[in-house]
């Protein structure tokens, strides 16, 4: 595979990026995450940037990139890199299943969102929502082992279906906040997130 495109750093680039379709990273995170010199990875960076298999957005100060899904040969790369073809948008990735049936491991589990940095919206700070019964010293720990895998600090929130529900019924500004958020839902088996929606435009039209 090193041979056929050319550099072994680009070769973990393209695992990286195709393996989280929907997750952006900063060029210090992916030196972590794929073992290379900074150096290396701005390098290769440059030349699929260059090429439309990567695009990059400034966030907080920072560069941020992820894969073009838009890019004409991008399923060709995802059933490569990532072990299957990948649609455009819409797929749960490995991680994010893996994520959902962990936490349902812990508890009766009605929402899992990814927001924030997760999804390069400013308009937060909240990194995951997870709705339900759940143990949450389990959801901390867990979150804590993510925390280490990302290397960095994620800020998360733990509420059970009776506040989440009960704040839907008041228009809560923070329902109001995740429902107007960019965001990944991970899992929603009772369409939490669908009714969220009705009571904000119905609230919204009342005004």
């Amino acid at each position: 595979m090193e041979q056929l495109f050319g550099s072994k750093t680009r070769v973990k680039l393209l695992q990286l990026f195709c393996n989280n379709p929907n997750r952006s990273f900063y060029v210090r995170e992916i030196t972590r995450k794929i073992d290379e010199q900074i150096n290396s990875v701005r390098r290769e960076l440059a030349n699929l940037l260059n090429i439309g298999i990567v695009k990059s957005q400034n966030r907080n100060n920072r560069l941020y990139y992820e894969v073009n899904q838009k890019y004409e040969h991008y399923q060709s790369l995802g059933s490569m890199f990532a072990g299957k073809p990948r649609k455009k948008s819409g797929l749960k990735l490995a991680s994010d299943k893996k994520l959902a049936q962990t936490i349902r491991g812990m508890g009766s589990v009605d929402l899992i969102l990814y927001l924030g940095s997760f999804t390069q919206d400013a308009t937060t700070d909240i990194d995951v929502l997870v709705v339900g019964d759940v143990n949450k010293t389990q959801v901390h720990n867990f979150m804590a082992d993510l925390e280490d895998e990302e290397g960095r600090e994620l800020k998360y929130v733990v509420l059970s279906t009776e506040e989440f529900k009960y704040r839907q019924d008041v228009n809560d500004r923070f329902v109001t906040m995740v429902e107007a958020a960019k965001k990944t839902v991970i899992y929603d088996p009772s369409a939490l997130m669908e009714e969220t929606r009705k009571r904000v435009k119905n609230s919204t039209k009342e005004e």
